[in-house]
């Protein structure tokens, strides 16, 4: 249903890679997921966000000039074909007049060798958040892999509103998973 279209918050999700600083790093798509859960009358509803991009700066011996920024296409929400046709209206993801959501990071914490904190504002349907997301990275060859998950409240941005605000329906609470590989990042 609608509910489980609810935006696989992503977002931004992703959008929080614990990477950032000198040289830019590069996502590999094909390698790389945003996904959410949500619940509709108590029952777990996943969902993905098929097109995504992050621009990373990381170094982790220059954590304070890292940065990340990544973009999530809110168009791209996929979670079932009824959903899909329900989650661009404006009740919704609202596409027409906020095609994305957007992180961008303003601190990166460490926490231990692999695993990270990154703050910084979540913007989804033009309202701005702070959030935290935490950051596990996995080194292999020349790639890394991001992942991580965190929990966003859906109706902070107005996703799901007027029927749709009605958590009994659909749960504020929505997590935000994602799996990110990069090229680039200089070793932990």
């Amino acid at each position: 249903m609608i509910a489980r279209f609810l935006f696989p918050f992503t977002l931004a999700a992703a959008a929080l890679l614990p990477l950032a600083a000198q040289a830019e790093q590069a996502l590999v798509p094909a390698q790389s997921e945003i996904q959410f859960v949500s619940k509709q009358m108590g029952v777990p509803v996943e969902g993905k966000f098929k097109t995504f991009s992050a621009q990373v700066a990381f170094d982790p011996a220059k954590l304070a000039t890292s940065k990340i920024a990544f973009t999530v296409d809110t168009g791209s929400a996929d979670i079932s074909r009824e959903a899909n046709a329900e989650l661009p209206k404006s009740v919704w993801f609202n596409v027409a007049a906020f095609p994305r959501a957007t992180f961008q990071s303003s601190n990166i914490k460490r926490v231990n060798t692999t695993q990270f904190e990154v703050a910084g504002k979540l913007s989804i349907k033009g309202v701005s958040s702070d959030v935290v997301v935490p950051v596990t990275l996995a080194q292999s060859g020349g790639t890394t892999t991001a992942t991580g998950a965190f929990p966003i409240k859906r109706l902070t941005f107005r996703i799901g509103e007027q029927e749709w605000s009605d958590t009994s329906m659909v749960a504020d609470d929505v997590q935000v998973k994602f799996k990110l590989t990069l090229t680039g990042v200089p070793k932990l």
